[in-house]
Order: C-alpha cells, then sequence, then structure tokens
C-alpha cells in the first residue's frame, strides 16, 4: 500500500508508511500532517483522478481501523520501515524513490502538455515565451506540492 501511495500522489517514504489514512482523506484532498512529513512542514495533495481514489479507498480497506497508519500495531515505525526496504530487496528494487520522480514527470505533462526535460521533452531554451510561462508555472506547483524539480530537469 506504500508503493502504491507513492506512485498515486509522489508521497517520500517516510509519509506512505506513517499516514493515517481515514484521517487524511478529506474528500477531494490528502491532508498530511506535520509529523508524517519532511521537515515537520505539512503539506495537502489534490485527489484528482479516479486511480488516485481507487488507491485512497484501498489503502483505507487494507488499514481497516480508522485511526490507524500504515504500521501494524505490534511494529515500531523503525521495525516497519526495514520490512518496507527488505520487500523491496526482495523485489529487486533498489529505491522506491522513482516514484516520486515519476510521479513529478507526470504531473509536469499535465500541467504543461508536453513532457518534462528529464524525459526528452524541450529544455528552457526550446521553449516559446508563452511555454515558458506554463514551464514555470508548472514548476512552481511541483514545488509547492513538495516535489524537487531535478527530476524533471534534464542533467546535461
Amino acid at each position: 500500500m506504500s508503493l502504491q501511495l507513492q506512485k498515486a500522489f509522489g508521497l517520500r517514504k517516510e509519509e506512505s508508511i506513517k499516514i493515517k489514512i481515514h484521517d487524511a482523506d478529506k474528500g477531494n484532498q490528502l491532508a498530511l500532517r506535520d509529523s508524517w512529513c519532511k521537515n515537520g512542514r505539512p503539506r495537502t495533495l489534490e485527489i484528482r483522478t479516479e486511480k488516485q481514489r481507487a488507491v485512497v479507498d484501498a489503502c483505507k480497506q487494507f488499514v481497516g481501523e480508522v485511526n490507524r497508519a500504515l504500521i501494524p500495531n505490534e511494529k515500531s515505525y523503525y521495525q516497519q520501515m526495514k520490512k518496507y526496504e527488505n520487500e523491496l530487496a526482495k523485489a529487486d528494487i533498489s529505491k522506491a524513490h522513482g516514484l516520486r520522480h515519476a510521479y513529478a514527470q507526470q504531473r509536469y505533462k499535465e500541467l504543461t502538455g508536453w513532457e518534462c526535460p528529464a524525459k526528452g521533452g524541450p529544455t528552457k531554451n526550446q521553449l516559446t515565451p508563452e511555454q515558458l510561462l506554463l514551464d514555470k508555472q508548472a514548476r512552481q506547483t511541483l514545488s509547492e506540492r513538495g516535489c524537487k524539480l531535478n527530476c524533471v530537469t534534464a542533467h546535461i
């Protein structure tokens, strides 16, 4: 469930484990508490698609109890983090952080209409003034949502 949340919303690993999904689900948004987020800064994410809603609903069903995180009652956060990492290793996945990158890249495309430079899209010097404005707005939106912009920028 943590990986599905990471993919659907670009959540960080810690957020995807600590989230109390019943509490976070506000209908059309996920409200992430400060204690779940990096640097203790709460953030709100829109639930924009049916796929995202399906992931939230599946997570709520999986958790069952209303006030429960994705950490089993018998485990500490540290123990759950180790289990998460071990499960990734079993699946031959070294890091799931790429799910955040994929989310940011997809969201950039939704906001601009073209691929980000990291996926072969145009670089800033190839954009028209109108496209530069869209690029800037998309990057601002992603930044406000806690996404690092190096995952949409080509490394040259």
